[in-house]
Formats: structure tokens, sequence, C-alpha cells
């Protein structure tokens, strides 16, 4: 019987028809096979399966713009945001891609679509456009590809990757303005704080010594106030033994405390008791 050889290079799968019906597959290499019309490879084929393909959603880098009716898309707050997204996909089934993709392309940015507006609209806007950017990729990504497998469409996705998210520009300076002053808020809180946390210490510190010193002041004053008491109630007991003794004795040492700080003494003639006492020394 006549055979016909065909070579499927490295990286590709071959796609055989046998009077116009799947047959079977072929990988890399030297392949015999009958005759047109009993056999033929499908059209497309052989397949490219390790390649890397790439659809845009949202836009078209080779237009460079924007595609709005995919963009724009709303957020669980009721927002609008303007998102673009890259999805990389590879083949991991030949004959289903072959036979049940009309448009493979097409087909991954439905899915993707319908998938990443489900996920941004369960999402805060905030947290699309700053912190959940990742997380939604992912989301989307895990989303894609149960549509993809629920029409057997042999695509795997291999990566989402968010291009950009962002207010649409009609409101854009209006959300800049928002932001700066967020920022401005939180600058400021910033430095109110780092402000509290130099302040609050040092008056605290300077509480803790001006209370230590009352403290010591308050000791000071006690204990000098018990010293004079207790010399007064002694004084006291001297005094109801011997008054006239001790009121004598009281006098003089204070005239010896009062005449030991002066130069001069001055005596009254008229009025004094001819006793003196001088400090000579």
């Amino acid at each position: 019987a006549v055979r016909v050889l065909r070579i499927v290079d490295a990286g590709r799968v071959g796609v055989i028809l046998r009077f116009g019906k799947f047959q079977e597959l072929t990988g890399p290499g030297p392949h015999w096979h009958m005759p047109y019309p009993i056999e033929a490879q499908a059209v497309g084929s052989p397949l490219n399966v390790a390649q890397v393909r790439t659809v845009e959603l949202g836009y078209r880098n080779t237009l460079k713009s924007k595609v709005l009716h995919e963009s724009l898309m709303l957020t669980d707050d009721e927002n609008i945001i303007d998102n673009q997204y890259a999805i990389q996909y590879t083949i991991k089934d030949p004959k289903e891609f072959l036979f049940n993709n009309r448009n493979p392309d097409g087909a991954v940015v439905q899915a993707a679509e319908t998938a990443i507006r489900e996920v941004v609209g369960r999402s805060k806007m905030d947290y699309v456009l700053y912190e959940g950017r990742s997380q939604i990729a992912a989301e989307s990504e895990k989303l894609i590809q149960q549509i993809l497998d629920r029409y057997h469409t042999g695509i795997a996705i291999s990566k989402v990757n968010m291009q950009n998210a962002q207010p649409p520009e009609p409101v854009q300076a209006a959300f800049d303005d928002a932001v700066k002053a967020g920022q401005d808020r939180d600058r400021q809180n910033n430095e109110g704080q780092a402000y509290a946390n130099d302040v609050i210490p040092r008056a605290r510190g300077a509480a803790s010594r001006l209370n230590e010193e009352a403290k010591a002041y308050a000791q000071r004053v006690v204990a000098r106030a018990e010293g004079d008491a207790s010399r007064f109630n002694q004084v006291l007991v001297q005094y109801l033994k011997a008054p006239e003794v001790t009121r004598q004795r009281l006098y003089q040492d204070m005239m010896q405390q009062v005449l030991a700080n002066t130069s001069k003494v001055v005596a009254d003639q008229k009025s004094g008791t001819g006793l003196l006492y001088l400090p000579l020394d």
C-alpha cells in the first residue's frame, strides 16, 4: 500500500483525519500515513503546543488604544474603574483546541471578560486599584480556566497580568485630588504622631522629676517640723519643772545667737538691769 511520510517538528503535535474524522495525534518526528483523501492533516495542524499565546482585554497593543466596552467595569461599591489585562495561554488538548474553537483568541477574551467582571464586581474600588491587584489577577485566572474547561476548549491559562487600573479619564483629576488629600492627611497624622512620641516622653519625664522633687521637699519639711516639735516638747518639759530658769536660759541663748552676728551693741541705761553680757572674742 502507498504510504506518505509526514514529519512533525519539535514542540508541535499533528492532528490526523481519516475520511474527514479525527483519527490520531502525532508527536514530533517522522510518521507514515495513508495518502489523501484517505488520511490528511487537519487544517491548522500540526499545532505549536509549546507556544505561549497572549490576548489583551481592555486594550489592543497593536492599535495602542483602549477598548472601553471591555475595560470599564463596575465595582462592588458602585464605582467604575478602567482596567486592562494581558492573558497568556497554551494548548493543553490539541483535539479539543482544533475542533471546539472557531476563534481561540476570541474564546479566551470572552471568558476573561466574564470572569474578571465577576471578580471586580465583588471587590471594592480601592482594593482593585491598590492592594488587591495581584489577588484580582489570581482569582480571575482560576475562574477563566473553569469557564474554558466547561466548554472543552483545550486551552490552559498560564498567566493573567493586570496591566493597568485607574478611574475613568473624566474623573481622573478629581480622583487624583482625593488621593493627594488622603496622602496629606496620612503625612500630617504621621508628623503629629512623631511629635507626640517626642513630647509625651519628655513631659512625662519632667512630671516625674517634679513629683520626686516635691516628695523630697515634703520629706524635708516634715522632718524639720518633727525636729522642731521634738525640741519644743523637750523645752516644755523643762519649763514645766522650772519656768523662771527655763525662761532666762532661753532668753540668754537667743541673745547669744543675736549678738554673735553683730559688731555693735547699744544698751539702754534707763531700762537696763545692770547686767550685760558682751561677746569679747
